[in-house]
């Protein structure tokens, strides 16, 4: 199994994930933010577990849990961006 190591945003011990599942939740969560303006992280994960089910990709894991984690990495390589003057947070694509 290939792993990919992530990173956190504030620099604290991050997990590794397998890389076919990071790329694939990475992949959904880029498309999921570029056909919305921004977005809290609940609907994000609606949205990813709709294209999931339409694109027949299975993940194991618990779905919830490892989009957490790919979204602090993203948000760490400055792909995405979280604003936590909301509540709940809203997520955008990075604007550089």
């Amino acid at each position: 199994m290939n792993k990919i190591q992530l990173i956190h945003p504030a620099g604290k011990k991050a997990i590794s994930m397998d890389k076919k599942k990071y790329d694939a939740l990475k992949e959904l969560l880029l498309y999921s933010l570029q056909n919305t303006d921004r977005a809290c992280f609940k609907d994000l994960l609606a949205e990813i577990e709709k294209q999931l089910k339409q694109r027949k990709i299975k993940l194991e894991g618990k779905l919830e849990w490892n989009l957490f984690w790919v979204s602090l990495d993203l948000e760490a390589r400055k792909e995405i961006a979280r604003d936590k003057s909301v509540s709940p947070h809203l997520y955008s694509l990075y604007s550089h």
